[in-house]
């Protein structure tokens, strides 16, 4: 881990926002780019002042958001045919591809929130969605959402904690459902606050 992060300090040196931006996106419409990996690094290198982590975490979440909307019109508009032709290329097969359109079939909109911390959904969060049909607004709101959880914590805790956050990171792998539990009890508390707000004015 520690060599793989020396070297994309390096690249990072010469291409900066760019590569984040540019690795997220096409990690998120379903190719196999580290992106998570490239935000980590780049993290460490906005912690040495070497990149603005306001920038750097701008650029990290427009890339997500993005490239999982370019995932979902390839769902969407290609269909399920489209999609497992050119997945053979990167990858991507029907068992995956099942596994991920079950959880949002089983799961809903929430689980568009809860892929960025996944390992493969990450990759399959848009494609997956744009099969099912899922309305785009309720997919780029909950998207957008999810994104600004993944590259916020990731982004900040290894901005602040350094390489130390390299072990908090192994630890998530494992508790990965903490982060988005958390970020949807706020969502419902904002929500029912509204709700609330919105009964004692009528």
């Amino acid at each position: 881990m520690h060599g793989i992060l020396l070297t994309l300090e390096g690249w990072l040196g010469h291409y900066g926002y760019g590569l984040v931006f540019a690795t997220i996106l096409l990690e998120d419409f379903g190719l196999p780019a580290p992106g998570e990996t490239v935000l980590i690094s780049a993290a460490l290198v906005a912690a040495k002042g070497k990149l603005s982590i306001f920038i750097l975490l701008l650029a990290a979440w427009l890339g997500a958001v993005i490239g999982d909307n370019i995932g979902y019109a390839i769902g969407r508009f290609g269909g399920r045919a489209l999609v497992l032709r050119i997945g053979r290329y990167v990858l991507l097969n029907d068992t995956r591809l099942s596994r991920a359109e079950g959880f949002f079939r089983t799961r809903g909109p929430i689980v568009v929130v809860i892929a960025r911390f996944i390992e493969i959904l990450r990759q399959l969060n848009g494609i997956a969605a744009g099969i099912l049909n899922m309305p785009w607004w309720k997919f780029l709101s909950f998207n957008a959402f999810g994104a600004f959880l993944w590259v916020g914590f990731w982004g900040t805790l290894f901005y602040l904690a350094g390489a130390q956050a390299i072990h908090i990171r192994s630890l998530m792998k494992l508790y990965w459902w903490i982060l988005p539990a958390l970020g949807a009890l706020v969502l419902l508390g904002l929500g029912a606050a509204f709700l609330l707000r919105r009964r004692n004015s009528e």
